[in-house]
């Protein structure tokens, strides 16, 4: 018998038990194995004929070929003192996770999302196991988070939890696995090899045991993002299926790709004991519950991650933002650096609301009083009278709405100079400590959200700035890396202080938010280290890089849509009055299709560069209202750091309207861009950026976009849309 998602509650106890659960964009399939756990066994679209499932292939869209055996277990962990678990890459018979026995299941729709809820239960230690599968109807994404709950009369500490577990993929051989570097100054360069490039054929079928050759991929530090992106993809070289994943952690993660005899298998994790110093007590009745872990499906990437870019949406936060899609104008970015005074600031907010900005945000600085330097003595955010003399920062604020803009100001809220007065004000519960000493990083303290203290230090703060001075947009910064955590009372292990922080912190933004609706937050970490699923969720915009030359932002911003939705990607765009006209246009046409962030000494331009400005920003905001819900793809494959063309396409679903950004940063002056989607159509294509004639020309031919870009570095804004209109 086959459960569904409207069945009653029944027990699943037997081999041949299946339970399936989904919407007619995605199909999940549990069974059970013969040592009585429950398993995922099938993964695919609820119509598909074997296009993309996983586990392996459905001929017939029904049964699946990989049966109960070959899957794993629906969680799997590592308890102190009650077996190996799950240590390292690799999976052993005497893991927790086969104690774990069904107990029982509950489903239903909220809010346009289907939910499933299996309860795992191990009789010998109390120890339950919620797992807890969502999905948004329409969508091939899977969402999977598990809670642990001990009702057991002893304690338990958990050293890894999984949040997804999926098994059954096919063989090494036929799959490539993708990942993304992730550096400061150079975010998301995604980079595909063979997996049998790092998972050794060792003839499974010849051993007693699985391999333990593994590709393990791990977040590090305060900084989620720093080193790799908490994302990764598998995609069947023949086949085209494409299996991708994020993990929304706001604190360290794990992922790993290993071999089985009966195919490739992924875990999911977040932080861990072995490589993150994570560790939980779970006393009698005690929960926890893991990160998030969220799997997309599709034929091929662009698919999968236009899959993944509706997901992120339907997840985040609502905000009016995200529709509006407002031009920011930064003072900081190749512009004041970190130096900005009432005399710097006039003349540029007059210049940003002549180019057309919509906000303007104070950056860093604003606060510095001190001759010193302001690095380690932040902490209180009061405005600097030796840098607005005349009627204080309020009259600049003030300056900023009188030419028709909401005005924003930077802010680290996290940290606290040594030097500042606050450090000595808070209680040392406030800040992060390990062993009973205040840690200390590049002359900063780091606040724990946790305590009360540093929670109403910060909320004192953002009303003053918020309520009292009626600043619009918050700018949140956040420049140390604090690794491996804290041990404040209660931590058992500094990971775990850190991940409690970090969810303490995103807690603490949203009730923010709460109340003040109207506020919009960027969120950055020297731009793109803190890029994780979870602080996306809150914050409206995500600051894609620090990257100060414009020559080598584009492959940033190319690649920047598979990290964050596009309306939410603020991207730099710095023209200055030393450029050409070619440098100004190709440093604005990058930022076309992101959140257009200006900055630049447009002050100082002469009347025709600021008209370019202009232009560039009147492109932007006709077409912003399709950006927000329009999907990525990529018609050259994801950028490379050093690709002399580059493009990134948009695709608005009603499939009528297409937009396309190319860049030429050298080699031959023509190209040809394959557009699937629009094959076999009669397309009109229309430059839209620049807008004066002889930067470039554009041929549709039927299935692709012939490109002429005479001169380097070139940039065009392309539309292309039914022919006729």
């Amino acid at each position: 018998m086959t459960g569904t998602a409207d069945a009653a509650t029944r027990a699943i106890n037997h081999p041949q038990d299946t339970l399936t659960w989904g919407h007619p964009a995605l199909r999940v399939e549990f069974a059970t194995a013969s040592d009585g756990t429950l398993r995922l066994v099938r993964l695919a679209p609820d119509d598909d004929t074997g296009s993309v499932p996983g586990p392996e292939a459905v001929p017939d869209g029904r049964e699946p070929v990989a049966g109960p055996e070959a899957a794993l277990p629906l969680v799997e962990l590592t308890v102190l003192g009650h077996g190996s678990g799950w240590s390292g890459p690799r999976f052993t018979g005497t893991a927790f996770g086969t104690r774990l026995r069904y107990r029982d299941h509950r489903s239903g729709s909220r809010a346009g999302w289907e939910w499933l809820t299996v309860e795992l239960h191990d009789p010998a230690t109390g120890l339950t196991a919620c797992v807890e599968l969502t999905s948004p109807a329409g969508l091939p994404v899977l969402r999977s988070r598990v809670r642990l709950r001990n009702e057991g009369a002893e304690p338990l500490v958990v050293q890894s939890v999984s949040s997804l577990l999926l098994a059954g993929l096919p063989a090494a051989d036929a799959l490539d696995v993708h990942r993304a570097r992730n550096d400061w100054l150079a975010e998301c360069r995604w980079y595909a090899e063979p997996l049998r490039a790092s998972v050794a054929d060792i003839n499974v079928a010849a051993h007693q045991h699985d391999s333990r050759a593994a590709l393990v991929l791990t977040g590090r530090g305060s900084w989620p993002t720093d080193g790799h992106l908490a994302m990764g993809a598998l995609t069947e070289r023949d086949g085209g299926r494409t299996w991708l994943w994020q993990i929304e952690s706001p604190a360290g993660w794990r992922w790993d790709l290993g071999e089985r005899a009966d195919g490739t298998y992924l875990a999911l994790n977040g932080p861990t004991d072995a490589e993150h110093q994570w560790r939980v007590a779970l006393a009698p009745g005690a929960e926890f519950t893991t990160v998030p872990a969220v799997l997309a499906l599709g034929t091929g990437f662009d698919a999968a991650m236009g899959a993944l870019t509706s997901y992120r949406r339907a997840a985040r936060r609502p905000h009016p933002d995200h529709t509006a899609l407002p031009v920011v104008f930064n003072d900081y970015m190749n512009t004041l650096m970190g130096d900005p005074t009432t005399r710097k600031l006039l003349p540029l907010i007059d210049a940003a609301a002549e180019a057309g900005a919509e906000y303007f945000c104070i950056d860093s600085g604003w606060y510095d009083d001190d001759t010193e330097g302001w690095w380690d003595s932040v902490g209180a955010w009061l405005p600097s009278p030796r840098r607005f003399p005349d009627g204080g920062i309020r009259a600049v604020l003030d300056r900023i709405r009188e030419r028709g803009m909401v005005p924003g100001l930077w802010l680290e809220p996290e940290v606290v100079g040594v030097r500042s007065p606050v450090a000595s004000q808070l209680p040392p519960d406030a800040f992060f400590q390990r062993d009973g000493v205040r840690l200390s990083e590049q002359g900063r303290h780091q606040l724990d959200l946790r305590h009360p203290a540093a929670r109403a230090h910060l909320d004192r703060t953002v009303d003053r700035i918020v309520g009292d001075w009626g600043v619009g947009y918050l700018k949140l910064d956040y420049n140390i890396v604090i690794d491996p955590g804290t041990t404040a009372p209660g931590d058992l292990a500094p990971g775990a202080g850190l991940l409690g922080h970090a969810h303490a912190y995103l807690d603490w933004l949203s009730e923010v938010l709460d109340r003040h609706p109207g506020l919009v937050v960027e969120n950055c970490a020297s731009g793109g280290m803190r890029m994780d699923g979870a602080t996306l969720a809150v914050a409206q915009l995500q600051s894609t890089s620090d990257q100060q030359d414009p020559l080598r932002y584009p492959a940033v911003a190319a690649a920047a849509p598979t990290a964050v939705p596009p309306e939410q990607g603020a991207v730099w765009a710095y023209p200055q009055p030393a450029f050409d006209d070619d440098l100004i246009t190709f440093t604005l046409g990058g930022a076309l299709l992101g959140r257009i962030h200006l900055s630049g000494h447009l002050d100082r331009m002469s009347a025709r560069q600021l008209g370019l400005v202009r232009d560039a920003v009147g492109t932007y905001k006709a077409i912003r209202r399709d950006l927000a819900r329009a999907l990525p793809f990529w018609p050259l494959g994801l950028p490379g750091w050093t690709d002399e063309w580059l493009a990134l396409g948009m695709r608005v679903p009603d499939d009528r309207t297409s937009y396309l950004t190319v860049w030429r940063r050298g080699g031959e002056a023509e190209l040809r861009l394959p557009v699937g989607h629009l094959a076999g159509r009669e397309v009109r294509a229309d430059i839209l950026h620049p807008c004066a004639p002889g930067a470039g020309t554009v041929v549709w031919d039927g299935s692709g976009l012939r490109v002429s870009l005479p001169r380097a570095p070139g940039v065009l804004l392309v539309r292309l849309s039914p022919a006729g209109r």
